[in-house]
């Protein structure tokens, strides 16, 4: 079922609106969370920092990124010090990346190197700055030390002048790979035991295919106690990163059973010839985590309006091919028919 009649247009939420179409949104759920918000500052373990300015040329359409210097970075080598660098992407753009000079025997390198990304003003509200910073090794792997994500730039940097910024070096083993988001409503009629999750769009999803592209679909299942009572596909669109499905999928839940279930919601990238691959999921559910969590509480407290959140794809866990299983939840009762 396609919903053909509702206009979801990236520029009303742009404008900041709390109320639209489909339903009503909170701005502060859907957008990232800052890699180094407060909430999130006591579990993650840090690696020094990095100084940076943000700066928008209007007039040339460019992105202008100085990298500063950086502070209090781990020793690496067996001397006690390292030899750091900067790479920089502009997300989800992998292949164009810039680097700065390798800064020798220091642990905290004073860079002052500039760097521009042409970027139309439009697109600047969909991307993320990437840094990763390593220690270089002449005769083996270099080692990443961390990395800096900024997935919102226009609440780091007034962009029309130079600002200076200062983030935490998050200490990851290898560096993150950003693989979309997806965009979906939810809407439950506790007088129907009717649940509506209408899959909107994506953006920015992972190029899977070698022509830089993805065939991606959607598919969605409701889980239970480990297992998948229903599912339900979206339509494939061919080659593209941003598809936009509009497309409703409905299940019926009793509203006794809601505190039971849950959705995991899986992109996949369509192959003709081979497997069809996951680029990403998530989960919506009173047992999720975070926004995943908090989209489920807020359509049990607004019942019969549509709620439209992004979420941001994950990598997709080892027990998610368990789901294939089909069963029946022992927990909901079912309606009795008036």
């Amino acid at each position: 079922m396609h919903v053909s009649s509702v206009d979801f247009s990236m520029d009303s939420l742009q404008r900041g609106e709390t109320t639209t179409s489909i339903g009503r949104i909170k701005p502060e759920l859907y957008k990232q969370k800052s890699v180094d918000s407060e909430d999130d500052q006591e579990n993650v373990k840090t690696s020094g920092k990095l100084n940076f300015t943000l700066k928008y040329d209007y007039e040339n359409e460019l992105l202008i990124i100085m990298i500063l210097k950086a502070l209090d970075l781990p020793a690496k080598d067996f001397s006690g010090t390292s030899d750091p660098y900067v790479k920089i992407f502009l997300l989800p753009d992998r292949k164009k990346k810039f680097q700065t000079r390798v800064h020798r025997k220091t642990l905290n390198p004073i860079f002052e190197e500039t760097f521009q990304f042409p970027l139309v003003f439009d697109q600047l509200n969909n991307r993320k700055l990437h840094f990763s910073v390593y220690d270089f090794d002449r005769f083996s792997r270099h080692d990443l030390i961390g990395e800096v994500i900024v997935d919102n730039l226009f609440d780091v940097s007034e962009l029309y002048r130079d600002s200076t910024i200062w983030k935490d070096i998050i200490c990851v083993s290898t560096e993150s790979v950003d693989l979309g988001e997806i965009m979906f409503s939810l809407c439950y009629l506790p007088t129907a035991g009717r649940m509506t999750l209408t899959v909107i769009k994506c953006r920015n999803l992972k190029a899977m295919d070698i022509t830089g592209v993805s065939d991606p679909y959607v598919k969605i299942s409701l889980i239970c106690d480990g297992r998948r009572l229903k599912k339900r596909k979206t339509t494939i669109k061919k080659n593209t990163l941003n598809p936009v499905y509009n497309e409703a999928m409905i299940f019926d839940i009793p509203p006794e059973s809601m505190e039971h279930v849950s959705l995991l919601i899986a992109v996949m990238d369509y192959d003709r010839v081979g497997h069809n691959e996951i680029i990403g999921v998530c989960r919506a559910g009173n047992d999720a985590d975070g926004l995943g969590r908090d989209h489920w509480n807020e359509m049990l407290a607004y019942t019969r309006k549509p709620i439209a959140h992004w979420h941001p794809l994950e990598e997709s866990p080892g027990q998610a091919t368990s789901f294939d299983s089909q069963g029946s939840c022992p927990s909901p009762k079912i309606p009795l028919t008036p």
